[in-house]
């Protein structure tokens, strides 16, 4: 006779602990070790060896466990605690190094890109200084044979106004005193001539580089006509009225006459004495500028007599750039300083200087 079946199958018996199962486990338990369906928890535990194995080593497990000692627990949860935050601070630094490669690296591509738009600039200015030297090398025979063909003419017509009469010479207008006195290099007459003739200043404008043109040396005849005031006023009596106004207007007349026939008016046509004659007037000013006060002491059209002096003449030195700045930005009120400062090379210092225009 077999053990009764409990009242409800599904009550649980555990053939380890002694407990109810499950009453489909005890049909497993049947199927494997051959006892009868049904049978209680009372039932001895010497019926079910098999059951007794795996008691044994569930309470096998259960007293290894015991015998760890909590401090080494303690000691492993601690070494995986530092593991841990190793494996962080790793992946924080990688992160920091990624970022600090990727901004060198942004870095790097825009110095790059830097130099090489400097580079392609450099090769741009490059080709245009060759261009323009090739363009000044093709010009110096053009220039040598426009140079004797105007002083065999220039020549022919001096001789031709030193024998006019006085009588003639004072019926002439305006322009014909002009290139009279041009050709004849009388530069005293001349620049007493424009002094005298302000008030028509506009037809001297349109005038006078037409009649400086008729001059054998039309440099020369300049800084001659000038010199009476420019660098040092030398007049013994010297007259209320400043004359700055006729050496800037004179000299700005001279301008279109000295350019270059293939480059213009970037490359005026004068001698190596001339230039350095010139050189030595602008230098002689700026000594007497220094003895004087310096800079603020100086009057406008001293000023810009030196500027349109330097310009005309193409002697503007790099070395001096920041004097020519100071002249322009306080007198930035004269209407020609705009052109005045491009010819000096100031274009890219004049950013935010408002000139006024005629």
């Amino acid at each position: 006779m077999g053990c009764p079946p409990p009242a409800n199958p599904r009550i649980p018996v555990n053939f380890v602990t002694g407990d109810v199962v499950y009453f489909n486990a005890l049909q497993c338990a049947n199927a494997t070790f051959g006892v009868p369906i049904g049978c209680h928890a009372d039932t001895p535990p010497s019926l079910f060896p098999q059951i007794d194995v795996l008691r044994s080593d569930s309470e096998m497990g259960s007293e290894a466990a015991a015998v760890i000692p909590s401090s080494v627990v303690q000691q492993s949860f601690a070494e995986l605690e530092k593991q841990r935050e190793l494996i962080t601070s790793c992946t924080l630094l990688w992160k920091e190094l990624s970022d600090h490669f990727s901004t060198l690296e942004r870095g790097l591509e825009i110095k790059s890109e830097a130099l090489r738009s400097k580079r392609q600039s450099q090769n741009a200015s490059t080709g245009h200084a060759l261009d323009s030297l090739r363009r000044r090398e093709l010009s110096i025979d053009a220039a040598v044979d426009l140079a004797i063909a105007k002083l065999d003419e220039r020549r022919a017509a001096a001789v031709e106004a030193l024998s006019a009469t006085a009588s003639e010479g004072d019926e002439l207008d305006l322009a014909e005193k002009l290139r009279s006195l041009c050709t004849k290099m009388d530069f005293n007459g001349f620049f007493d001539l424009v002094v005298a003739k302000r008030k028509e200043v506009e037809l001297l404008r349109l005038e006078l580089p037409v009649a400086l043109a008729t001059c054998i040396d039309p440099a020369k005849f300049v800084m001659d006509a000038i010199s009476g005031v420019f660098p040092v006023d030398k007049r013994r009596v010297k007259s209320p009225n400043d004359l700055g106004w006729a050496c800037v207007l004179i000299l700005e007349s001279l301008v279109p006459v000295l350019a270059d026939p293939e480059l213009g008016t970037v490359r005026p046509l004068v001698t190596r004495n001339i230039r350095e004659r010139a050189r030595e007037m602008a230098k002689e000013w700026k000594m007497g500028l220094e003895q004087h006060g310096g800079i603020e002491s100086v009057k406008p059209p001293d000023a810009h007599t030196f500027l349109q002096h330097l310009v005309t003449f193409g002697i503007v030195e790099k070395d001096d750039k920041e004097l020519y700045q100071r002249f322009v930005v306080n007198f930035a009120w004269r209407w020609q300083m705009p052109k005045l400062a491009i010819s000096l090379g100031l274009e890219d210092k004049m950013k935010g200087i408002y000139f006024v225009t005629h």
